[in-house]
């Protein structure tokens, strides 16, 4: 299993077919064992069926994933039918910024077609950015953010094999605000604020651009509180106090009953002017 890699092309004879597992495969150089795998969506684009595949019929596919406990290597037979495709992004390295076009905007994320490379088959762009990537700070629609026909520069995360796309990140090229946010604040810190959002839990309050925090709802008040709207609205200006300040997870902790007057909160200091 240690000789076959992600993003590799092997051959082998199809061995058995299952309405259930799909195909088995018996790769070349492992003839003591059917290896590889290909499920319904793994065959050719456009060919779906299994019972387009026949036991003893030889085949090509690439490697998108190796499973060695199991013993099993998933394989994608698009891989092979395209292998200028794979090649490209194969040869992609993490990180590396790739330039392109905004080519469509979907519920689910948005397609990117690079500068570089072939042309997707199936997809608008061969990029693909996910919604959690477009921006630090938080959006309602993918549009706030990126238009149809905007040129792009993005981080390349990874090699979507399943799909045969290069992830990418738009916000990774982008200053993080919670990082210069996080070195300039402390638990204990009192922030000026504007509630922006009320759900059942709590509440989020923005506190500075891109910048927002969450106060549970026994935060809310020194008694209890049923639902934040007993307390607050939206857009109203309030004074916080910082309790938690997650960097790694870029969470951040804001309590509003210890900035109360007469309330001591943890540490607290007053906002800096």
């Amino acid at each position: 299993m240690a000789s076959i890699d992600i993003g590799d092309l092997c051959s082998g004879v199809v061995t058995g077919i299952t309405r259930s597992h799909g195909a088995t495969v018996t790769l070349d150089g492992f003839p003591t064992k059917a290896l590889g795998s290909l499920g319904p969506l793994d065959l050719a684009w456009g060919d779906a069926r299994l019972d387009a595949l026949e036991v003893g019929r030889r085949i090509t596919a690439g490697v998108t994933a190796v499973d060695p406990d199991e013993g099993v290597v998933r394989l994608s037979m698009a891989a092979a039918a395209h292998p200028e495709l794979w090649a490209f992004l194969k040869g992609l390295e993490r990180d590396e910024i790739l330039s392109g076009t905004i080519a469509a905007v979907e519920s689910f994320g948005v397609f990117v077609a690079l500068d570089d490379g072939p042309a997707h088959p199936v997809f608008p762009g061969v990029g693909f950015i996910t919604y959690p990537e477009l921006a630090w700070q938080r959006f309602e629609a993918a549009e706030e953010v990126v238009r149809i026909g905007q040129r792009v520069s993005c981080a390349f995360l990874q090699f979507d094999t399943w799909n045969g796309e290069a992830r990418l990140s738009l916000r990774a090229t982008q200053p993080d605000p919670f990082r210069a946010f996080a070195a300039d604040n402390e638990v204990g810190r009192a922030l000026p604020g504007k509630v922006t959002r009320l759900l059942p839990f709590g509440a989020f309050v923005r506190v500075a651009e891109g910048i927002e925090g969450l106060f549970p709802l026994e935060e809310l008040a020194r008694t209890s509180v049923e639902k934040p709207e007993d307390v607050l609205r939206v857009g109203a200006d309030v004074l916080v106090v910082v309790t938690g300040l997650d960097r790694e997870r870029r969470r951040l902790l804001l309590s509003l009953r210890h900035a109360l007057p007469g309330t001591a909160g943890p540490g607290r200091r007053q906002p800096r002017v």
